[in-house]
């Protein structure tokens, strides 16, 4: 049986109330399990179309549909998390309080919340810095207990807004590394902003390169390569012929906007 599709979009546009559209025609299914990252120039419409999937904000024209039904909806909002390019964690509160804070914002019991923050911060290897506060923890950290708080809900579909951009590459590829261990350990959905054509290349199952303003789907690339990742996968014939196919169909896309 083939999955079912977590994520609809239909001839979604978005245009502001300043005029300015930002997004045009887009048509795209995310079936269930796929690791989907979405990749194309600055202004481009990435980050807005997963404020559409998020329900953060609505299409001007066209439908987008969470797990078949509205995701503004409570049944579509409890079913998922969303992780932006900054941490955004209360600098007063330890990193339990802040993993947590979802739970306690439902109304979870206190020994429930406890156990499942104890479970999401060994998820992202931060069990020893529970009782540590924001400051002190190194960005990557920071990131981690972000992704943490993400997972504390037990989402099917996970959202990221490009969350290592402002890392540097030996702490983004590790943590490329956990996330996707945490993807194929948890059967989870995810869709991956990234300004970065190798991250895509490495992480997505698909990738989906837009076009310059307004964002449109230009070219779709279907990994074909193993999991787990081998060692030295990053420099191997398959990982540079899919980056090269990206690089490709960014510049294609590019020159025909232009």
């Amino acid at each position: 049986m083939s999955p079912s599709v977590a994520v609809s979009l239909r001839q979604v546009a978005l245009r502001h109330t300043n005029g300015l559209q930002t997004i045009a025609r887009v048509d795209l299914d995310i079936r269930e399990g796929e690791f989907v990252c979405l990749v194309g120039p600055s202004g481009c419409g990435k980050s807005s179309l997963l404020k559409l999937v998020a329900g953060l904000w609505r299409p001007s024209t066209g439908q987008v549909r969470v797990s078949g039904v509205d995701p503004s909806s409570l049944q579509a909002r409890q079913g998922l998390s969303f992780v932006f390019q900054d941490p955004t964690l209360m600098p007063w509160a330890p990193v339990a309080d802040n993993v947590g804070l979802p739970l306690k914002l439902a109304g979870v019991a206190d020994s429930e919340r406890r156990t499942r923050v104890s479970d999401a911060l060994q998820q992202v290897g931060l069990q020893d810095f529970a009782e540590a506060l924001p400051h002190e923890l190194s960005g990557g950290m920071q990131m981690r207990a972000s992704i943490a708080r993400g997972l504390i809900t037990r989402p099917t579909l996970l959202l990221l807004d490009e969350p290592f951009g402002a890392l540097d590459d030996i702490t983004r590829q590790k943590l490329d590394d956990e996330l996707l261990s945490i993807w194929a350990q948890s059967g989870l959905t995810v869709v991956f902003v990234t300004h970065s054509l190798s991250e895509a290349a490495y992480l997505g199952t698909r990738t989906c390169v837009m076009t310059p303003r307004p964002g449109r789907i230009a070219f779709e690339d279907v990994a074909e390569q193993p999991w787990p990742r081998p060692a030295h996968h990053r420099t191997s014939p398959g990982f540079n012929d899919r980056l090269r196919a990206l690089q490709d169909a960014l510049a294609r896309a590019s020159a025909a906007a232009a």
